[in-house]
């Protein structure tokens, strides 16, 4: 078990544990329009919907995820969390889930699997909440599209390298980048992740900076402290 602040997460059946990408999206996904409704693309542990949950007032916030155990071990995390009456989760993929879209939601956030090279490993769960070809970048456009209201906001994380592509892969659906951080291991190294914030407004200033996640191992940057610090017991 994985214990935040305010709730807690079993992650025993999920090939995709709890790890930095989706507490960075959870904790950096942009809020201040307050959205009523919230889609959570992809909810593996149901972390994310959780960390926005705890954030804000949304009276709906629904999850999608399509492998069996981690379904239910979303489901299972969402019932034992302070806010189990707003959080949903269907057990669907997302092409099936935008044949008939119901609603139109206020943030659409996404951790997806996208490792792209062409290996695999021996453990099938695993790859297919790891790999690309279980959510296409493209499928993923198409869906932000059909499903975000006139000013909502589509927020992911996604590999650095990609950034560009996807980029312009949302302009083609008149999505537009509001806000980038760029994110590092720590000083020295690569830039290796991009949150990503769209919205259907093209907008001139786009808001760019950085974020480093450590000093040295397990010595953690003010800027990552400061926005984590609702969550993890350690800060």
């Amino acid at each position: 078990m994985f214990k935040f602040k305010q709730f807690s997460i079993n992650q025993d059946r999920c090939a995709m544990k709890v790890g930095t990408d989706g507490v960075l999206l959870g904790a950096w996904a942009p809020i201040h329009h307050n959205p009523f409704s919230i889609l959570d693309i992809g909810a593996g542990t149901g972390i994310v919907a959780l960390m926005l949950a705890q954030r804000t007032h949304a009276e709906q916030i629904d999850a999608l995820e399509i492998d069996e155990d981690a379904y239910e071990q979303a489901v299972e995390n969402f019932e034992a969390s302070p806010w189990g009456d707003r959080l949903f989760c269907f057990h669907a993929g997302l092409d099936e889930f935008i044949e008939e879209p119901e609603d139109e939601y206020d943030l659409i956030v996404s951790n997806p699997p996208f490792y792209a090279e062409d290996y695999k490993t021996e453990n099938e769960q695993r790859d297919l909440a790891r790999f690309q070809d279980a959510m296409p970048f493209e499928e993923l456009v198409e869906a932000a599209d059909l499903l975000l209201s006139e000013n909502g906001i589509f927020a992911l994380i996604i590999p650095y390298k990609e950034e560009e592509k996807f980029i312009a892969l949302a302009k083609e659906a008149a999505l537009y980048p509001i806000k980038i951080t760029r994110v590092k291991g720590h000083a020295t190294s690569p830039l290796k992740r991009s949150l990503l914030a769209f919205s259907r407004h093209e907008n001139t200033e786009i808001e760019i900076d950085e974020l480093t996640i450590e000093i040295e191992r397990h010595v953690y940057t003010p800027e990552y402290i400061e926005l984590t610090k609702d969550f993890y017991l350690k800060f």
